[in-house]
């Protein structure tokens, strides 16, 4: 048994609710699993398939490179990040914003999260950004919607997304898909540095290539044989 106040564990119980974890049955007023958890359990369960896969290869990404090295998830508005290892640059600090794995970010102003946007089916991809608030929390944070829905157009075009200080001062990053066996983007790795360490443009011309060959690594250790399967 917990030993806790029922002031606690209503706190507790009202906080899982607000988040879309449980709900409330009207006539008892007893709380209950949601679909938002059953969702969120299945989550967790393929993300701890895809890291496993993963782990080696974003070692050695961030072994080469020097930099931190994530991985993230859709979920919703939200970039769940699921693996990050930090750079072992001496030069290399962290990332202004939270970096930790369960941490979540706002999707359009991040490299994985807009990489995870572009990538989904057209339809899907239009209802969530019609629904996002775009809040500005950097000079260069995108605030506007057909701006945001131009830099997910470009990021299918290249292949791969980039944030310079979107979300958290000094930070830069780039990213790139993961797909699975049926070649649907599922998550995104990136490659995140700070300023003064070095620029996003060098950040890009350095590291997108090694970036984009380990998303292939994972990509096809998950079963995916490429454009022409």
């Amino acid at each position: 048994m917990l030993e806790m106040s029922p002031t606690a564990t209503h706190r507790y119980l009202s906080a899982l609710a607000s988040q879309g974890y449980l709900e409330q049955e009207p006539a008892s007023s007893k709380y209950r699993l949601s679909l938002g958890a059953i969702d969120l359990g299945m989550a967790a369960l393929s993300a701890t398939g895809l890291c496993m896969h993963a782990r080696p290869y974003i070692e050695e990404l961030a072994r080469r490179t020097g930099f931190t090295v994530q991985i993230g998830v859709l979920d919703g508005p939200e970039v769940l990040l699921v693996a990050a290892l930090a750079g072992k640059r001496r030069d290399q600090r962290e990332p202004g914003c939270d970096a930790r794995v369960g941490a979540r970010l706002p999707a359009y102003c991040t490299s994985l999260g807009k990489v995870l946007l572009a990538y989904l089916p057209a339809e899907r991809r239009g209802a969530l950004v019609s629904d996002m608030e775009l809040k500005r929390y950097r000079p260069g944070t995108v605030t506007s919607e057909p701006d945001l829905r131009a830099v997910l157009a470009r990021v299918l075009e290249d292949g791969s997304a980039s944030s310079e200080e979107e979300l958290a001062a000094g930070a830069c990053a780039i990213a790139a898909p993961v797909r699975d066996e049926s070649g649907d983007v599922i998550a995104a790795v990136n490659v995140v540095a700070q300023h003064g360490v070095v620029e996003c443009s060098e950040l890009v011309r350095w590291c997108e290539g090694e970036l984009l060959a380990t998303a292939e690594r994972i990509s096809t250790r998950l079963g995916w044989q490429g454009a022409g399967q």
